[in-house]
């Protein structure tokens, strides 16, 4: 066997010990990777040559996103939620699939719509134009939308800490939430703080969608109080460096079926209490929320009075994990028991539900929910336990949701 000397071995092992120098780059890869560093950089549009515009259809293509809401769930009755996408059957919900769309139209408006997809069919949930530039802080918004009465009830499943939508909004409102065909204007007031005026009128049709009002009556419109009319107050402002506040009231006004000039009254207060301390790397916040309702309507010969509200707490531990409980609360006809509602003749007495969850985040864009609910109502025997497990999925463009 050829045997080496220990200076032979030492200069074989540094010399495939040592650390390879790559090789320069050529002119041309010089460039391609100055004129890459150029666009992360800058705005995305390099100096170092120039810039080929969009041209045909992909100039045009809106922000889109898909979103999947599926559940698992198991009642021990029938729940009788109140909400069109609750997962209210024994088994497997598909609860929505829901597509956003939306873009700048041109300087002096915006256009979003979101579309609803059931295994049956397709549903325009929202699709309205909003108008950008008008100085004074002024806005208008019009076509189909959700109201903004409160904070629930402007959102979509998605952007939802709990999978059954608020007992009070599906009784007060229906089961799509408050919405419809109509025109909205907003005043974003020159305060120290965030201070918006908001105010709209909208078709009364719907029983989905206008409970309180036409509900499943033709809607038809003889005169401007036929329209049912909102007006609200929004307000923001930092408690401290830590603290952001949120306050609204909103009062909604419209008519109902039920006899000749019969109107419907709607008022609310929120309130929204997050704390995120901006140094915390892992990105720590906890959330209250409270919303209370108070419901009045003119029926032949009477006035029926109810109120109905929730709070919740939420603790997002990290961004993978959160944790959260909602009590919600909702009376039956306020005063003579022996009352009845047109509306809900079975909904007597007080209904309760604590709801409570857990929530994991495998990614940005997707979702894994576990919670456990105990519904509680005077009119029932015993109380309803339910169990869901809810899975998310989102691609697409992905914008951040309302404070």
């Amino acid at each position: 066997m050829m045997g080496f000397s220990a200076g032979t071995l030492g200069f074989v092992t540094a010399l495939l010990t040592a650390p390879v120098e790559p090789p320069e780059p050529t002119p041309a890869e010089f460039d391609a990777i100055q004129k890459a560093l150029l666009e992360d950089a800058g705005d995305g549009q390099a100096t170092a040559g120039p810039v080929v515009p969009l041209s045909g259809a992909a100039a045009y293509l809106p922000d889109m996103a898909f979103i999947l809401d599926v559940a698992g769930a198991w009642h021990s009755d029938e729940p009788g939620w109140t909400g069109g996408h609750d997962p209210s059957t024994v088994g497997f919900n598909f609860q929505s699939l829901e597509l956003a769309v939306g873009a700048a139209a041109d300087p002096y408006l915006r256009f979003d719509a979101n579309f609803a997809f059931s295994l049956f069919g397709v549903e325009v949930e929202e699709a309205y134009g909003t108008s950008l530039g008008i100085p004074g802080g002024i806005q208008v918004r019009a076509g189909q939308f959700l109201s903004r009465f409160g904070r629930a009830n402007a959102s979509h499943p998605h952007a939802w800490q709990f999978s059954a939508q608020p007992l009070v909004i599906g009784k007060f409102f229906g089961s799509e939430g408050n919405r419809g065909l109509g025109l909205e204007l907003s005043w974003l007031a020159p305060a120290p703080w965030f201070l918006e005026l908001v105010s709209s009128m909208q078709m009364p049709d719907g029983y989905c969608c206008m409970r309180s009002y036409g509900g499943s009556a033709s809607g038809k419109i003889d005169g401007v109080l036929d329209f049912v009319y909102l007006v609200g107050v929004k307000q923001f402002w930092d408690a401290s460096a830590d603290t952001g506040v949120g306050f609204g009231v909103t009062g909604q006004f419209g008519p109902n079926p039920t006899g000749r000039e019969t109107r419907s009254e709607i008022y609310g207060v929120d309130l929204l209490v997050r704390h995120r301390p901006r140094g915390d790397v892992d990105r720590t916040a906890l959330t209250f929320a409270l919303e209370a309702l108070f419901r009045t309507r003119q029926v032949p010969d009477d006035v029926l009075q109810d109120v109905g509200g929730f709070a919740s707490l939420a603790w997002d531990i990290d961004p993978e994990w959160s944790i959260g409980s909602r009590y919600e609360a909702v009376s039956g006809p306020l005063g003579d028991p022996a009352v009845v509602d047109p509306l809900d003749p079975e909904w007597n007495t007080l209904r309760q539900r604590v709801t409570v969850q857990g929530t994991y985040w495998p990614s940005h864009f997707s979702r894994i929910r576990l919670e456990v609910a105990s519904d509680v109502a005077g009119f029932r025997e015993a109380p309803v336990w339910s169990i869901v497990l809810g899975l998310e999925l989102l691609v697409g463009a992905h914008g951040a949701h309302s404070f």
